[in-house]
């Protein structure tokens, strides 16, 4: 029996969870996005003014980065599989509920009640990938989950497009909120917490998941103190939040900047809207599945290293083009130069995410959830900011531009200074050794 056990196979069941991470991806930014291209047929049956807008994108936001470390706490705690289920149902339902808004008062209730419902989504999901991957894995499949995610709000636009030709804006939104429910079901029937309750999974696969896992991680109570005095989850968040700020553009005022300053119609702004994210979701995948491979041999396996490398090159690539939009006149080249500045934005996130289940370990949904807290709380200041400047500059787009890219750039110095590799709480352990 024992030689059975070391000379079989792995099954292969781990990667059912990237199949429902990359599944529950597309449903979320579908979900998120679909607003940005309904807002104009919103605004006209609501009566909303610019900043009335930017407040209805940032309330979902706002919330979103509220509800992280909850979101990300439940799951270290109760583990990610009930969670999940009961998070995907809650924003299902009020995905559904933003189509029965009366006014401007119950849209931004509604979508702060979304955004506190989709909040706890990509921690659990990083806490499923810890549990179930082994650490050669995590990276490579946060590349994915990312591509999926972007691409699944790149071709929004066009989905709502061609919906509302069918239907009006309220309907669209009941549509989309039943994704969610089923992609619910079929999850909490398969998934388990642990690798080993699922049947299917043979000792080998169980062996290779667990294969170099720090001892300490799986569930149990989170030591805030770690969080509050650790350098790593500082770091994280802040980049994050330099990583956000511009990117929240292409999921709010986008259609409205190509409709209102490029003088686009609606069909032929959503076919040009889909550039940024699926560029994003490229730049996500050749991250994870190209870039890091090729890094970590030139690097000689120095993860930390790569990752750093990674970042800068996103961070500066992501400004640089920002602003090279700007000057461009043409439309479809202006948009492919902000496509590739979501482009190099993207090829900062496996990296990110990958760094949370390293350092975090055991904590990796917490940390996970404190990162995208405060990079949604640059996606809650994004929006209403853009609302702002343009009624106060009369519709001058520029200044928007030119403060985004200046806040990526800075996303740079935090990436100097920070080691995304070694788990936080071995870092305290040996600080607080030398203390003594």
């Amino acid at each position: 029996m024992a030689t059975h056990v070391l000379t079989e196979k792995p099954t292969g069941v781990r990667h059912w969870v990237i199949f429902y991470a990359v599944t529950l991806a597309i449903i979320t930014y579908i979900d998120r996005v679909c607003i940005s291209q309904a807002i104009i047929h919103i605004e006209k049956d609501l009566g909303l003014a610019a900043e009335q807008k930017g407040w209805v994108f940032g309330a979902f936001t706002l919330a979103y980065a509220l509800f992280e470390i909850p979101g990300g706490y439940l799951g270290d705690v109760m583990g990610p599989r009930r969670v999940l289920m009961r998070i995907v149902i809650w924003w299902s339902f009020f995905t559904a509920a933003t189509g029965w808004a009366w006014n401007f008062v119950s849209l931004v209730t509604t979508r702060f009640l979304f955004g506190a419902g989709e909040a706890g989504c990509f921690p659990n999901l990083t806490k499923a990938f810890t549990n179930w991957l082994p650490h050669g894995e995590r990276v490579r499949a946060q590349g994915i989950v990312w591509m999926s995610a972007r691409w699944g709000g790149a071709f929004t636009p066009l989905l709502v497009y061609q919906i509302l030709q069918l239907m009006d804006w309220r309907r669209t939104f009941e549509v989309f909120g039943l994704l969610g429910v089923v992609w619910a079901i079929f999850f909490y029937r398969w998934f388990r917490d642990n690798p080993r309750d699922n049947p299917k999974l043979n000792e080998a696969e169980a062996r290779l998941i667990e294969s170099g896992r720090d001892p300490d991680e799986g569930h149990g109570g989170v030591p805030w103190r770690y969080f509050v005095r650790s350098r790593q989850a500082w770091l994280l968040c802040g980049q994050y939040f330099c990583l956000s700020y511009g990117w929240y553009f292409y999921i709010t005022w986008l259609p409205t900047y190509l409709k209102n300053a490029r003088g686009l119609d609606l069909s032929t702004g959503a076919a040009l809207a889909t550039l940024p994210l699926f560029l994003g979701g490229l730049g996500s995948f050749l991250c994870g599945n190209f870039f890091y491979p090729w890094l970590d041999k030139l690097t000689h396996h120095n993860v930390g290293r790569s990752r750093r490398i990674m970042a800068y090159a996103g961070f500066t690539g992501a400004t640089g083009f920002l602003l090279l939009s700007i000057a461009i006149q043409n439309p479809l080249y202006a948009m492919l130069s902000m496509g590739m500045a979501s482009f190099c934005n993207d090829l900062v996130m496996p990296g990110s995410w990958g760094a949370c289940m390293d350092v975090g370990g055991r904590l990796a949904g917490t940390l996970s959830g404190t990162m995208n807290m405060m990079g949604n709380f640059g996606g809650v200041i994004s929006p209403v900011a853009i609302g702002y400047i343009l009624k106060y500059t009369h519709n001058n787009w520029d200044i928007t531009f030119y403060i985004s890219a200046a806040v990526y750039f800075a996303g740079v110095f935090f990436w100097w200074f920070l080691d995304p590799v070694t788990p936080m709480e071995k870092v305290m352990r040996r600080a607080a050794r030398e203390a003594r």
